[in-house]
């Protein structure tokens, strides 16, 4: 099912950025962000630019409602992205992909604590910028083949350069959240 609807979790500067962009290239957006300044900052800057296209949500559930793809835009930590990953898992449709920035992290490890375990799919920016130069789709052991054509397609119509990557699974990261003692 190509992508139409597209909910971006965190309305910082890059979350704002990778809204803006994806508006820009006909998707439906829907911006949330736990702080009403950074949607009121994001509601402004668009209006300036004469976008339209984004709308605004006051919690995750609300954004994630009739999402296609839901991306985060939490810091890159392991914490942060495993109580994403739960709160997208729980509260978005089954059919919805979720998708992760990440420089450090594996997909494999965030995938497997989910339900939707082949709906995962890790996004790696070289420039550490996913706007700019080459954007690595990881994909998981998991991952359905139909979901990785989806996010690369994604990423084409946003203008971006997307090559499929292998994640690096970190299985030592993940066994000591789980079991601490390890």
């Amino acid at each position: 099912m190509p992508v139409q609807k597209v909910a971006v979790i965190g309305a910082g500067v890059a979350g704002r950025a990778f809204a803006l962009r994806c508006a820009q290239s006909g998707f439906d957006v829907v911006l949330e962000d736990v702080m009403p300044s950074k949607l009121r900052r994001a509601e402004d800057e668009y209006a300036e630019a004469g976008v339209s296209g984004v709308r605004f949500a006051l919690t995750v559930e609300e954004a994630v409602a009739d999402a296609d793809v839901a991306i985060d835009f939490v810091p890159d930590d392991l914490e942060s992205k495993l109580e994403i990953f739960s709160l997208l898992d729980r509260m978005a449709p089954p059919r919805t992909v979720l998708v992760t920035p990440t420089q450090t992290l594996s997909i494999t490890d965030l995938a497997s604590c989910t339900y939707r375990q082949g709906k995962c799919v890790g996004l790696r920016a070289e420039s550490g910028d996913l706007l700019q130069g080459e954007v690595l789709v990881m994909r998981s052991r998991f991952v359905e083949q139909a979901v990785l054509e989806d996010v690369i397609v994604l990423a084409q119509q946003m203008r971006l350069t997307a090559t499929l990557s292998p994640d690096v699974e970190q299985p030592q990261l993940m066994k000591n959240v789980l079991r601490p003692e390890l």
